[in-house]
């Protein structure tokens, strides 16, 4: 099949500056910088060094812009190969599990670089406001009960009937626990905090900061994104905040079923065992009277978010007794979708 105008066009636009060159970053496409976001101090009663990594400064509003640009990329390597004659065809679909916030991000971008529609598994349960927001924007939205079993790729591929397209909840191609968020991980280890709280949901963004560490704590010849400090980093308390509360107001960490989480007890044991982390690096449930606070801590500095995007300072809040207070505490605020009320 001849390679189109209309593909050379969409390949021509579609930018990647560097891999990993702090002065040429990729992120945000529109306004590249490194860091992308800003991380500064904020008031937490109690306590007198603790900074938020704000996430709600990129383009749809959460961490998942990130993801979202390297699904774009991923669609270059696709054009790429059908121009030198690799594969053949039309330029497959992308297919999701989401509650809102991957799925807009994602196909916002598609939609900018004039890309196949996003194909959108929601839960049966879903509310009105978040698919009518979600088929607004261009998504093909197809509804299971996700509570029912657990998905592989096959049945996702199968509900959004996209049998040639791929999935992107699971694709292990695509990297998503070295790749989705390697800038920000590093962004998040360069300032060098004693404890870093951030929230888990699918656990990509938590995998990915720790494998990011890992690397920096074996390496000889460091990434060029490197400023962080080496010993700092082995103590680091990377702390992830999550919820098995199928009623919780951070509905974005609660799924009846994760299937395509890495992250396991061992995994994190060795980990600790290595010297990769600090001691108390693990994933905790947050219960939702903390939820409650970190959201007023939260509007008394003028964050914007919502309860899944801050529950890392509800976790801090919630083990606050077990925290030297002058230690230096970073929160990643994963942020707050603009596109949703």
């Amino acid at each position: 099949m001849v390679f189109s105008k209309k593909e050379e066009q969409i390949l021509k636009s579609i930018h990647v500056a560097s891999e990993n060159d702090p002065n040429n970053p990729e992120f945000p496409p529109n306004d590249p910088k490194f860091p992308a976001t800003p991380t500064y101090k904020i008031k937490v009663p109690g306590f007198s060094n603790v900074w938020l990594k704000d996430e709600s400064h990129n383009p749809t509003g959460t961490h998942k812009d990130r993801m979202a640009w390297e699904i774009v990329v991923t669609y270059r390597n696709f054009l790429l190969a059908k121009k030198y004659g690799q594969v053949n065809g039309t330029l497959p679909a992308m297919s999701i599990i989401s509650s809102g916030n991957a799925a807009v991000a994602i196909q916002l971008i598609l939609k900018k670089y004039n890309l196949p529609n996003l194909r959108v598994l929601i839960d049966l349960h879903t509310g009105s406001e978040v698919l009518k927001k979600l088929k607004d924007v261009g998504c093909k939205v197809y509804q299971t009960l996700l509570a029912r079993k657990q998905l592989n790729s096959k049945d996702i591929l199968f509900l959004t009937k996209n049998k040639k397209g791929f999935d992107i909840t699971s694709a292990e191609a695509l990297d998503p626990t070295t790749r989705f968020y390697d800038w920000l991980s590093y962004e998040i280890i360069n300032t060098s905090p004693d404890y870093c709280f951030i929230p888990f949901g699918t656990g990509n963004l938590y995998e990915n900061v720790l494998n990011v560490a890992k690397r920096e704590i074996q390496s000889i010849n460091h990434d060029p994104r490197f400023k962080g400090n080496i010993k700092t980093l082995r103590n680091c308390n990377f702390m992830g905040a999550t919820s098995n509360n199928p009623r919780t107001k951070a509905d974005k960490l609660y799924s009846p079923h994760l299937p395509f989480v890495h992250f396991d007890e061992q995994w994190i044991r060795l980990y600790r065992c290595s010297g990769f982390c600090g001691s108390k690096s693990d994933v905790y449930l947050i219960k939702e009277k903390y939820l409650d606070k970190a959201m007023e801590i939260a509007d008394n500095n003028n964050i914007v978010c919502e309860p899944s995007g801050i529950a890392g300072l509800a976790l801090m809040l919630q083990i606050r007794k077990i925290i030297p207070k002058d230690k230096k505490i970073l929160i990643v605020n994963t942020g707050k979708a603009k596109s949703f009320i």
